[in-house]
């Protein structure tokens, strides 16, 4: 089991629980991840984040920036499997994220968001998890 959190998020993530491997939180809301789920948040903060330092030195102080991304979630066929869509909007020195999981058909789904702080906290605990403990695939059907 690891656990990782901070001012305003947290992050759990035990294997052996099944079919939901992940908790994750801010303030005043939590949810439980699949390790499919986990594994595309992964995915999607890794690569917004690189985005945004890939451009950074290149904004203007005031220039404001908003990078999306959606990874669809599931095994089902085309159009009827869920999504998780992640947003980081910020400018040259800070940024928050903005998550929406769609769920597939008879799952759950959420929205929910991360201030500045705790955005990047989140996001370096994503990439520090271990590969293992995001799994890379659920035992759901």
């Amino acid at each position: 089991m690891e656990i990782c959190e901070g001012q305003g998020w947290r992050l759990v993530v035990d294997p052996s629980r099944t079919p939901y491997t992940a908790l994750i939180g801010g303030e005043g809301w939590a949810s439980e991840l699949t390790a499919t789920e986990l594994l595309a948040l992964q995915q999607a903060a890794g690569r917004l984040t690189a985005q945004h330092r890939a451009i950074a030195d290149t904004l203007m102080a005031e220039e404001a920036i908003d990078i999306e991304l959606e990874l669809p979630i599931g095994n089902r066929p085309e159009g009827d499997q869920g999504s998780l869509w992640l947003g980081l909007r910020g400018d040259r020195l800070g940024w928050s994220l903005q998550l929406v999981l769609t769920p597939e058909p008879g799952s759950r789904g959420f929205e929910a968001g991360w201030g500045a702080t705790a955005s990047e906290a989140v996001a370096a605990a994503l990439e520090r998890l271990r590969p293992a403990a995001a799994g890379g695939g659920d035992q759901e059907s």
